[in-house]
C-alpha cells in the first residue's frame, strides 16, 4: 500500500483526535474522558443491552466492563438483567445519568457549532460533505463478511429479510414457497457456501454460491440491507462470492433476478455479466445473467 496514503489517514487522524477533544480526559469539560462520555451516549435514555453496546461500539468487552464499572460508581449507570431474558446484561441511565447525557447533548452541540462558525457558508457546506463522505468510507471498512451455515440465525434473519423485500417491491409479490428450491444443503461447503455480511453485530448482507458438477456455478440470494446501500458492500459480496467461484474452480458464473431490483441489475451489468437466456424455471425471475471468470 502506497506509504504516502497511510501517512495522510495519519494527519488525519491528529488532526481530528485533537479538534473533537479525544485528548483531553476531561471530555467537552466534564469529569471523564471520551470514551465514558460515549458509553453513556450510546446507552441513551432507552437503555441498551451490554452485548449490543459492545458490538455497536466495537469495544473489548473487558474494556467496556471497566467503563460501564466506572460508571456505576460514578452513580450514572446500573446494570441489570434484562426484563425478558435473565442471561442479558442492561445497562440503564439513571436519573443523574439521566442529566449527564443531556449534558453531554448540548456541550456536543456546542462543540459542532466551534467546527462550522469560523467558515463562511461555503466552506461549511465543503466540511460537512467531506465528513458525510469519510463517514460513508469509515462505515464501510467496518462492514466484516464471513462464511455462515445457511441455518445460522443471522443467516436466517438476511434471508427472511430479502423475502419481505422481495415481496414489497414485486407487482405479484414473492411467495418463497413458489420459488425454485434451494435446499440450504447446496449452499455449505463443499456443495456451496453461504456469505453474511455484519456491520457492528448486526446483520446487513448476504449471498451465497451453489456448485453442482458439470454445471456453471449459481449465485444465489443476494442480498443488502437498505441500512447498508450505498457502501459498496454489494459489489464486495459480489466479488467475495466470484472469489470463492474461481476457488472452487469454476470458470462461469450465472444468477438471475427480478427487474423491479433495478440497483441489483445495474450492478451486474457493471460488474461484468451479460444477460443470457432463461437457464432455470424461477417464476419470480425476469433476467438471467452470466459471466466468465478470467
Amino acid at each position: 500500500m502506497d506509504g504516502a496514503l497511510v501517512e495522510k489517514v495519519r494527519r488525519f487522524n491528529r488532526a481530528v483526535t485533537q479538534r473533537v477533544g479525544a485528548l483531553d480526559d476531561r471530555y467537552l469539560a466534564r469529569d471523564r474522558a471520551l470514551g465514558e462520555a460515549r458509553v453513556l451516549w450510546e446507552i441513551g435514555d432507552d437503555g441498551c443491552d451490554v452485548r449490543a453496546l459492545r458490538a455497536r461500539l466495537d469495544l473489548d468487552s473487558g474494556y467496556l466492563s471497566r467503563l460501564l464499572r466506572s460508571l456505576e460508581a460514578a452513580g450514572l449507570v446500573v446494570v441489570v438483567p434484562h426484563d425478558d431474558d435473565k442471561r442479558v446484561r442492561t445497562a440503564r441511565l439513571t436519573p443523574a445519568g439521566l442529566a449527564e447525557w443531556a449534558v453531554l447533548d448540548r456541550r456536543s452541540d456546542e462543540l459542532a457549532r466551534s467546527f462550522l462558525h469560523p467558515l463562511g457558508d461555503a466552506k461549511r457546506n465543503r466540511l460537512v460533505a467531506a465528513m458525510d463522505e469519510v463517514e460513508r468510507l469509515l462505515t464501510a471498512t467496518l462492514v466484516d463478511i464471513a462464511v455462515v451455515d445457511p441455518a445460522d440465525p443471522r443467516a436466517q434473519h438476511c434471508l427472511r429479510e430479502y423475502y419481505a423485500e422481495l415481496d414489497r417491491r414485486m407487482e405479484t409479490g414473492f411467495d418463497p414457497d413458489q420459488a425454485l428450491p434451494l435446499d440450504p444443503d447446496e449452499m455449505r461447503p463443499p456443495a456451496g457456501v453461504f456469505l453474511v455480511a455484519t456491520l457492528r453485530g448486526e446483520p446487513v448482507g448476504c449471498g451465497g454460491l451453489k456448485v453442482r458438477d458439470g454445471h456453471p456455478i449459481e449465485i444465489k440470494r443476494m442480498w443488502v440491507a437498505a441500512s447498508a446501500r450505498g457502501l459498496g458492500l454489494g459489489r464486495r459480496l459480489l466479488s467475495e462470492l466470484e472469489s470463492r467461484a474461481v476457488a472452487a474452480a469454476g470458470t462461469v458464473v450465472r444468477l438471475d433476478t427480478n427487474g423491479v431490483l433495478a440497483e441489483a441489475v445495474n450492478l451486474y451489468k457493471s460488474s461484468g455479466y451479460h444477460q443470457v437466456d432463461a437457464f432455470n424455471d424461477e417464476p419470480h425471475a425476469t433476467h438471467w445473467f452470466e459471466k466468465h471468470l478470467g
